[in-house]
């Protein structure tokens, strides 16, 4: 069963929280240019090692 899609008007604001030295902060903390460089960074699947095989 499809869930109906909601309008905007119906969506709630999702607070991203990231790891800084340590421990856990809501990325909305951060003054503009942490912000900025927060939207810059990459993700990254790590390949497995050749070493367990």
């Amino acid at each position: 069963m499809m869930q109906p899609r909601l309008l905007d008007d119906e969506r709630q604001a999702c607070e991203v929280w990231t790891r800084v030295m340590g421990y856990h902060r809501p990325v909305s903390s951060f003054n503009i240019g942490k912000q900025g460089e927060h939207l810059e960074r990459r993700f990254f699947a790590e390949q497995p090692s050749m070493l367990g095989a």
